[in-house]
């Protein structure tokens, strides 16, 4: 790794919601800070639900995005790679990213190794314990039968149902993903303490939970949460030596749960 490189890693842009007008919003914060980030980046890793919801047609793509997509183009064509872990919201896609801007999709969480510093990155959707109600959907959605049952729907009405869907999944959330709930209730939590237990890692990123929190493992081990760019516009930076955690917005840094 080039020491006057580093490595970013951002989650859950939610990009389409709560509207058209807020969407677009965001969407030009996070273009100008991949602009920025750009001149020092040796990889950028998106953990997933770039888009509130994504799927993708034979032959029709969601309409929008055109200055994300366009700067994810402008970042691999100048030689710097980008990694994209589905989320829960864009679980959908097939090979658009792969295909027309040179992005890997992962469905699964993976192991990375940067200057000696193991990685183990991952959404973090349906990890850990709990939660059998969403793991049974979630294999449902995965299947490439019902996959195949909503692509054959026009897409109007297709997107329609999903938008709707989408938007009342955040709305039932609500502000739940504000509290943070201790060592022995945030489920990911128990989750890297299981991973540890079969393979160190240095760092064990994840998006999903909305939340920032950077939390000390044993064995010298860190679970991250990026967060969101909804409300924190958090990211982590490895400069070669360590991990760390920030927001775009200095005021907002307060807002990251540490644990030492």
């Amino acid at each position: 790794m080039n020491p006057n490189k580093k490595i970013y890693f951002l989650s859950d842009f939610h990009l389409g919601v709560p509207d058209a007008a807020t969407s677009l919003e965001r969407e030009k914060r996070i273009v100008t800070f991949l602009e920025e980030i750009r001149n020092d980046a040796a990889v950028i890793f998106i953990v997933g639900d770039m888009f509130d919801f994504w799927y993708e047609y034979r032959t029709v793509v969601p309409r929008g995005y055109v200055r994300l997509l366009g700067k994810l183009a402008e970042i691999t064509d100048s030689g710097i790679p980008i990694h994209f872990f589905v989320g829960n919201h864009d679980m959908w896609m097939r090979d658009y990213l792969q295909k027309e801007l040179n992005i890997p999709v992962y469905f699964e969480p993976r192991a990375f190794e940067f200057n000696n510093k193991k990685f183990w990155v991952g959404h973090g959707d349906g990890l850990g314990p709990g939660d059998h109600g969403y793991k049974m959907m979630k294999k449902i959605f995965r299947n490439p039968i019902c996959q195949w049952l909503f692509g054959i729907l026009p897409p109007y009405i297709g997107m329609g149902i999903a938008n709707y869907m989408s938007r009342r999944s955040r709305t039932v959330t609500g502000s739940a993903d504000d509290k943070f709930y201790g060592e022995e209730g945030e489920w990911l939590i128990t989750y890297c303490k299981d991973i540890l237990k079969e393979q160190h890692y240095d760092y064990l990123v994840f998006g999903h939970r909305h939340l920032p929190i950077d939390f000390a493992l044993k064995g010298g081990s860190r679970y991250i949460n990026l967060g969101d760019w909804i409300r924190y516009y958090t990211y982590a930076v490895f400069d070669g030596q360590q991990l760390q955690l920030k927001s775009r917005y200095p005021e907002l840094e307060n807002k990251i749960v540490r644990h030492q």
